[in-house]
């Protein structure tokens, strides 16, 4: 079976991430499997897009579009695919930079036919050049990186983590694309989960589907210094809560939590552990990282119980783009449809319902 076509689908929003896209866009650019093309997709933001639509006027491969859908990652990310061309669609966090061989390792896990996504490791890049010593491994996920506890090598999931992955064009066909309502928009309260939907989703119209994680597959997230202060950790640990509320609410408790429960049975008390036993030994942070996974457990759980609440009210809604708008299966490829009603699984679907930019959770 002949390699896919790869394209390669980067979000961005701001203009205070101009050197950051500008360094995503190179590492594409210089993979060792080259892309199809590399798509731009500006949230909302016409200044930012007609800037960058003037860096890549004269570049290859690199195509500048406005997100067609409501403000949001989700809608980019729709927008990006419906104007894609491969076969496979692969995503890229706006700020982070991809390692050469990484569209490569994507590659090679479509050889079998049944694998219809494979993600990748995420590093975190510090801004103060270390990790915060109170700062857990196992809580990478806060920051939108590869979290300790995940397995290694090349292994089966139940999601991929949205920074980096990519999923063949049929999964989209079959499950529709990215629910908006519950990803990530800019706003000030970072939510996250929207790919766990997803992959949630896809299983459940294709059961026969493998998803995949490569940790050869590196990129390399830049972590600024705002994210390295505990109030953003106790933030975005009590958002992950409101966020798995919206997914055990769509996909069911069962299925939406089986891997959380398998991380607070084992991964975490593993780490309290560690960090007591280093601070026994009186090694830096050790009691900080402890406290820390306590704290971002109670905290992820008292938004889980806020966000079930809101759910069961009716007060937080997904809206999940059919099938034909986020494959371009009918016969429009290449041009953003709008959004339909097709919601699936218990979700509650609007249309344009609010979302908040923030980082992958603990999902797979």
């Amino acid at each position: 079976m002949s390699a896919p076509g790869i394209s390669v689908v980067i979000c961005a929003y701001t203009e205070d991430r101009w050197a950051d896209v500008l360094a995503a866009v190179s590492s594409v650019r210089a993979q060792s499997r080259p892309a199809l093309e590399t798509l731009l997709v500006v949230d909302h933001n016409e200044a930012l897009r007609e800037r960058l639509a003037k860096e890549y006027e004269e570049a290859g491969g690199v195509r500048v579009l406005a997100n067609a859908g409501p403000r949001g990652l989700s809608a980019g990310r729709n927008t990006g695919i419906a104007a894609s061309r491969g076969e496979v669609v692969a995503f890229l966090d706006d700020d982070a930079v991809a390692e050469r061989d990484w569209l490569r390792h994507f590659a090679e896990g479509y050889a079998d036919p049944r694998v219809m996504a494979v993600g990748g490791r995420t590093v975190p890049v510090w801004a103060s050049g270390r990790r915060p010593a109170w700062f857990p491994e196992e809580f990478d996920w806060v920051v939108g990186c590869t979290y300790k506890g995940l397995p290694r090598g090349r292994v089966r999931v139940r999601n991929v983590l949205g920074g980096n992955a990519s999923f063949r064009r049929s999964a989209f066909d079959a499950a529709g694309g990215f629910a908006t309502g519950i990803g990530r928009d800019g706003g000030e309260r970072p939510l996250g989960c929207e790919e766990t939907e997803l992959c949630i989703r896809l299983t459940r119209a294709r059961p026969d589907a493998v998803l995949l994680i490569d940790d050869r597959a590196v990129i390399h997230h830049r972590v600024p210094e705002a994210r390295e202060h505990f109030a953003y950790f106790r933030a975005r640990a009590y958002a992950e809560g409101l966020s798995k509320a919206l997914v055990a609410r769509s996909a069911g408790a069962d299925k939406g939590l089986e891997s959380e429960r398998r991380y607070a049975a084992r991964v975490l008390p593993a780490g309290v552990a560690r960090g007591l036993r280093d601070a026994l030994l009186a090694r830096p942070g050790g009691a900080g990282r402890a406290g820390a996974i306590v704290a971002g457990v109670l905290t992820a759980a008292g938004g889980y119980v806020v966000g079930s609440v809101r759910a069961r009210r009716g007060g937080a809604t997904l809206s999940v783009p059919p099938a034909t708008a986020a494959g371009g299966t009918a016969g429009a490829r290449g041009t953003p449809e709008p959004h339909g009603t097709a919601g699936t699984h218990g979700t509650a679907v609007t249309h344009g319902a609010a979302e908040t930019r923030g980082e992958g959770g603990a999902d797979v």
